[in-house]
This record gives structure tokens, C-alpha cells and sequence, in this order.
């Protein structure tokens, strides 16, 4: 019997914000296990030294586009994973309108996009659905403590209702929807400058400044290496059946901000001292993920404990620090012996 040819030819996964943090190492992942890669992003936040490596790789494609506008594809999909949207505070603060535009009309467009394909889609949520937490750890049926007019809300509010926008295309069989709700997750190709608190206090240790710390830096968060948030990604995409049923990514392992502070300090064999600031509005206390039901559902769970995965961090930010440092050095000006014997500068 022939196979048809959607079958024989290669699969093909679009990544909206590929070439984010997260979204590039998921390009690569998705690259090494045989798709054709399309990565769509707009650069408010990505960056093309995430991807630079792998622009010259045949089965790789960017699209420069804002996911607000619908994507006109000529060729079809298989696999639709939407990471688009800033994820640090300061970042999606900064233009909350288009936070909460990227959040609802950007998931959207690419529902459609994956309802006209018959392709699965999988929408990156965000464990700040959770708002400030009244429940701990958090599990995928709790509703959560969200302020829908707080400075947090175009992102909290915003991925709420891109969730909502998918269980209606699941219910209505308009789309094979899966959605992840991911927590704080580090590792290499972090932006230095994005606000995020790992990025922030590595940052802060090798440059010799103080480590700001919020608040009395008791409130806690779950740190998971970008591998093993991948891998998750990957695991919730290919499942079946379709849980039909939000899952939790992230690492329940719980640190205080102080703990964490600490322990990048000792790393990276800084002197810095603490700052304290004041908490911001809304900021959650305690966060930590209940993973049992990607446990059972996807047979998942971290790996890399948050030493070894932060030795990886500094590592990478320790690099990027001194190829930075090299391109701030004056060129030197070549030099010839006069008639006299002494060395002289040669005009540039």
C-alpha cells in the first residue's frame, strides 16, 4: 500500500519565539531529532546569536515576523510550539498593551494556523497563571490568586486567556492543543540585560556589583535547567492521547532568593554584597510546582540539579563577558623604527 505523501515527506515544526532563550534551544532540539524547523520571531526579545548557528542548516528557516499578523504559509506544518511573547518582567512591562496583544490575538492567529494544517499545537503558559499563590505547592487544578489590574496583568491575564483560547479549539475539535505551564527556567543564552533574576545576580557577581535582592529575599522559587524545560516540551508535544489537561514544567526543587543569591556568589567567587529593595507590587511570595501529573502522563522529571546547571550559566555568561570585553579593545596601531631606531605609530 503507498504512503501518502504527507507521511514520507520530513515533519515540520514552526517555534514562534525561536529565537528566544528557551525557543533556539528548542530549534536545535527539533533540528537534532530530524524536523524542518521554521523559527518566527520578531526580535523584540530574541536574539540572533541564539540562532546564528544554525541559519546555515538546510532544514532551517526564520521568518522575521510579529505573530499579531497572521503567518501565510505556503508550505504545511506538523507541529506548532508557540513560545512568543517577552517573559521577564521588565521586558513585557515595558509594552504591556503588545504583551497582551501577543497573548491573545498572537495565539490566535496561530491556532488557526494549526486548525488549517491539522497540526498539534503546543502553547508555552507560565506558572504566573498562579498569580501570588495561595496554594503550595501549585497543581494544575488550582485557579489561582491573579490582581487582573495589577502591573503584572498583561502577562498573568494575557496567558490565562491565550489557555482559555485553547481549550475551546480542543473542545470544539478545532485543533490537538497541549499546554505547558512552565516555571522559572535558566540556563546558557539567558539575555544578560532581560531582568530575570538568574541572569541578574550572575551578571551582578562577575561584574563585582551588589546582588539586588527584593524584598527580605524569603520568597522562594523552583529553578529548572533549559535541557530539561526542552525535553518536557518535547515529551507533552509527542504524547499520546492528548492529556487534554494543562501540565506543570519546572523544577520542584525550593530555593529563597537569598539561598540562590548565595550560592551564585560562592560560585563565581565574588565579593559582592547584598542590596535590598523594595518588593514589587504583586510579586509572588512562594512559587513551586507540583509535576506529579507530568510524571505520570509524560514520564518526566529534572535532571540537572541547580549547581551543576548554574556552573553551566556562569560558564556561558563568563564567555560572553570576555568575547564582549575583546571587542572593546582598541585595535593597536601598527609601528615601524625610524631612522633613529625608536618605534612609531603608523596613522590608521
Amino acid at each position: 500500500m503507498r504512503q501518502s505523501r504527507r507521511t514520507q515527506r520530513t515533519k515540520t515544526a514552526l517555534v514562534a519565539g525561536g529565537a528566544g532563550f528557551l525557543g533556539s534551544h528548542l530549534c536545535e532540539t527539533l533540528l537534532q531529532t530530524g524536523y524542518r524547523v521554521i523559527c518566527v520571531d520578531n526580535f523584540l526579545t530574541g536574539r540572533m546569536e541564539n540562532i546564528v548557528s544554525m541559519m546555515d542548516r538546510p532544514r532551517f528557516r526564520l521568518i522575521e515576523q510579529d505573530i499579531c499578523r497572521p503567518l501565510d504559509l505556503a508550505e504545511p506544518v506538523d507541529r506548532i510550539f508557540n513560545l512568543a511573547c517577552a517573559a521577564s518582567p521588565p521586558r513585557y512591562q515595558a509594552d504591556p498593551v503588545h504583551t497582551t496583544r501577543t497573548c491573545v490575538i498572537g495565539t490566535l492567529n496561530l491556532l488557526e494556523l494549526a486548525a488549517r494544517n491539522n497540526a498539534r499545537f503546543l502553547q508555552a503558559s507560565t506558572s504566573e497563571v498562579y498569580g501570588d499563590p495561595e496554594q503550595h505547592p501549585q497543581r494544575e487544578d488550582y485557579v489561582g490568586h491573579v490582581n487582573c489590574t495589577g502591573p503584572r496583568a498583561c502577562y498573568d491575564e494575557g496567558k490565562r486567556t491565550a489557555e482559555t483560547l485553547c481549550f475551546d479549539y480542543l473542545r470544539t475539535e478545532m485543533a490537538d492543543i497541549r499546554v505547558a505551564r512552565i516555571f522559572n527556567t535558566y540556563g546558557p543564552r539567558m539575555d544578560p540585560a532581560d531582568g530575570r533574576i538568574v541572569s541578574n545576580l550572575v551578571m551582578q557577581a562577575l561584574e563585582k556589583r551588589p546582588l539586588t535582592i527584593f524584598g527580605d529575599g524569603l520568597q522562594t522559587r523552583s529553578f529548572c535547567y533549559v535541557s530539561d524545560l526542552v525535553d518536557g516540551l518535547v515529551r507533552l508535544m509527542d504524547v499520546d492521547p492528548n492529556p487534554r489537561q494543562p501540565v506543570n514544567l519546572g523544577n520542584p526543587g525550593e530555593f529563597t532568593v537569598l539561598q540562590l543569591a548565595g550560592l551564585v556568589r560562592d560560585m563565581t567567587h565574588s565579593n559582592s554584597v547584598f542590596k535590598f529593595l523594595a518588593l514589587p507590587q504583586d510579586d509572588p511570595r512562594r512559587r513551586q510546582p507540583d509535576i506529579s501529573r507530568a510524571k505520570t502522563l509524560l514520564d518526566w522529571s529534572p535532571k540537572v540539579p541547580l549547581r551543576q546547571g548554574l556552573m553551566q550559566t556562569i560558564s556561558y555568561f563568563m564567555e560572553l563577558e570576555a568575547s564582549r570585553n575583546e571587542d572593546r579593545i582598541p585595535p593597536i596601531a601598527p609601528s615601524v623604527r625610524s631612522a633613529s631606531g625608536r618605534l612609531q605609530n603608523l596613522p590608521a
